[in-house]
């Protein structure tokens, strides 16, 4: 049975997502963004931080798979869902919740950019350098953590503990 270790407290997700709010806020004054939310486990954070952009904000969601319900990535990206929506001339910032091995978002950024964007940054809740196989530049980080298997704020373990409103460990598992 896997029980759950808190990593980082609610309160210190929320003020951080405040933080790089602030951040976008300010790279982005005088013009509008674009967020791209990379489902299902970026839709709690995107949510989050744009309550707190104070600049123009529209949006979009993209399904992608690398995963299944293994906790490592397979290294081979599905796109379950397309945008719905026209990336031309707009700022885009892709939301993801977690940047691990780094594939899913060299791929998505590169499929993206063919697609007219003024430009795309990447904004994560969490980070993996540790665990990166391709290199990709992140612009906007809350928390780079260890390698641990990580779970709520959207992120889960064989679809449970999304609901979580901290970021815990999952520990007991094989």
């Amino acid at each position: 049975m896997e029980t759950i270790r808190v990593l980082l407290s609610e309160e210190e997700v929320n003020k951080k997502i405040g933080e790089v709010a602030a951040q976008i806020n300010a790279d982005y004054a005088g013009k509008s963004v674009h967020l791209i939310c990379v489902l299902k486990g970026g839709v709690f954070f995107m949510c989050e931080l744009a309550k707190r952009i104070t600049v123009p904000v529209s949006m979009d969601f993209m399904s992608v798979s690398s995963y299944g319900d293994d906790t490592k990535s397979s290294g081979v990206v599905r796109i379950v869902k397309d945008l719905d929506e026209s990336l031309a001339g707009k700022h885009v910032i892709i939301v993801e919740d977690i940047v691990d091995s780094g594939r899913t978002l060299a791929y998505l950024k590169e499929l993206l950019m063919g697609r007219g964007a003024a430009d795309i940054k990447i904004c994560t809740l969490l980070d993996k350098p540790s665990r990166r196989v391709k290199e990709v530049h992140v612009d906007y980080t809350c928390f780079a953590i260890p390698d641990e298997f990580v779970v709520g704020y959207g992120l889960d373990y064989a679809q449970k503990y999304r609901n979580l409103p901290y970021i815990g460990v999952v520990e007991g598992v094989e």
